[in-house]
């Protein structure tokens, strides 16, 4: 079994509350919350890219 790299969220900072990201040898992509680390989220690298590319285009809807 082959064990996967975390790596801390830039866009977290010096916060507490930080966003994890790995990627897994079988080419998916691993997110999770430090606040509950035993919780794993796993996605295609195109699908995280959408969601991010989104994300990022969206407006406030205030």
């Amino acid at each position: 079994m082959h064990s996967i790299h975390w790596q801390k969220s830039t866009y977290s900072g010096d916060s507490s509350n930080c966003v994890y990201i790995a990627a897994a040898p079988e080419g998916t992509v691993h997110l999770r919350e430090s606040d509950d680390p035993e919780t794993i989220l796993t996605t295609t690298p195109a699908a995280l890219k959408s969601l991010i590319r989104t994300l990022k285009t969206s407006t406030d809807p205030r």
